[in-house]
C-alpha cells in the first residue's frame, strides 16, 4: 500500500470491496494543495485500475471534510506560474491563472470520470474547494449539522461547483446561495436533493458503510457501465463543459473590484480580520428564512 503524506487510504467492507480514502490534514481542517490534489489524483487511478475495488468513500480527518483551499500566507494554491513582475509590481497573468486553476479542475472532475462509483462522507465543514470536491462526487452523505457551501463567492472568486448545482437544486436555490455565498446545514442540504443522506453525526459512519455496501452488490465493471450511462445524460446538458467554463470564470473573478479589496485586506490586515470584515454584513440578517437572527 502506498504512503501518502496528506491522505490515508483503507480497505473494508464484504471482501475488501470498498475503499476509504481519507483527507489527512486535519491540523490544517483539511485544507486543500497542490500536493493533496496529486496525491490524491495518484490514488485514484490505482483504485480505478483494481477490479476488486467497487466503491470509494472520500471522507476528512478530524474536525470536517475541508474548509476549503489552503489560503495560508505564503501558500498560493494558484501557483507562483500564474504571476509576472511587471515594472517592478507583481501582476496575475490571466492564461496562466487560467490553467493552474484546471489542473485543479481536472483532479476534481476526475471523480466524476473515473469508472468507479464514489461517496462523498460530509461533517463538519464542506465549503468553498471542499464543496467543490464533494460535488463532483456520484452520491453525496452529511452529518445533519455539516455546514456546505461557497464562502468563497464573497469576493474570492467563482465556484466551478456552481455549474452542478443547478443539475442537484431548483434554480432559485442553486442562485440564492450562489450571490450569497451562504451555507446550509447537511438536513437543509437533504431536505432539497443536494445530497442524498443527512444522519446524525454519530451515525454517519456505519451508515455510509451500510450505503456503500449495498451500491458495492454489482460488480465493479457493472457499476462502471450505469455509471458511464448516468453520466452521459447529464454531460449532454453540459456539465463538462460548464464545469470547466466555470473554471476559466473563476480566473477572470481574480481580477474584480470585490477580489481585489479583499486581497488588500488580507495584506493589510491579516486572513482571519479579512474574513471577519467580509462576513459581518450577512451576520444576522436571516430573519427572512425563518432562522434565528
Amino acid at each position: 500500500m502506498t504512503d501518502y503524506n496528506t491522505i490515508l487510504l483503507e480497505r473494508l467492507g464484504t471482501d475488501d470491496r470498498l475503499a476509504r480514502v481519507t483527507l489527512n490534514r486535519p491540523e490544517k481542517m483539511n485544507a486543500l494543495t497542490g500536493e493533496l490534489f496529486s496525491e490524491l489524483s495518484d490514488c485514484l487511478h490505482d483504485l480505478e485500475a483494481d477490479q476488486d475495488c467497487r466503491v470509494i468513500i472520500l471522507r476528512g480527518a478530524g474536525r470536517c471534510f475541508s474548509a476549503g483551499y489552503d489560503l495560508t500566507p505564503g501558500r498560493e494554491r494558484r501557483g507562483e506560474r500564474s504571476y509576472r513582475t511587471v515594472d517592478g509590481k507583481r501582476r496575475a497573468l490571466m492564461m496562466n491563472m487560467r490553467t493552474s486553476m484546471q489542473q485543479i479542475t481536472d483532479v476534481q472532475m476526475y471523480l466524476w470520470n473515473m469508472a468507479k462509483i464514489t461517496i462523498a462522507q460530509l461533517h463538519g465543514y464542506a465549503l468553498a474547494g471542499g464543496c467543490e470536491l464533494a460535488m463532483m462526487a456520484d452520491l453525496v452523505v452529511a452529518a445533519d449539522d455539516t455546514q456546505i457551501g461557497h464562502p468563497g463567492l464573497r469576493g474570492l472568486g467563482t465556484a466551478r461547483n456552481g455549474n452542478i448545482w443547478p443539475l442537484v437544486m431548483s434554480m432559485r436555490k442553486a442562485k440564492e446561495y450562489y450571490y450569497t455565498g451562504d451555507n446550509m446545514t447537511g438536513a437543509e442540504a437533504a431536505e432539497i436533493e443536494m445530497i442524498n443522506y443527512a444522519w446524525p453525526k454519530e451515525d454517519l459512519e456505519a451508515n455510509t458503510i451500510a450505503f456503500a455496501e449495498r451500491v458495492a452488490n454489482g460488480s465493479a465493471d457493472h457499476l462502471a457501465v450505469l455509471k458511464l450511462t448516468m453520466n452521459r445524460f447529464y454531460e449532454n446538458m453540459g456539465i463538462y463543459s460548464s464545469v470547466r467554463s466555470a473554471t476559466e470564470q473563476d480566473a477572470m473573478a481574480q481580477m474584480t473590484e470585490w477580489t481585489y479589496t479583499f486581497g488588500e485586506a488580507v495584506r493589510e490586515k491579516g486572513l482571519g480580520e479579512a474574513f471577519r470584515e467580509r462576513d459581518a454584513p450577512y451576520r444576522g440578517n436571516e430573519g427572512f428564512r425563518g432562522k434565528a437572527d
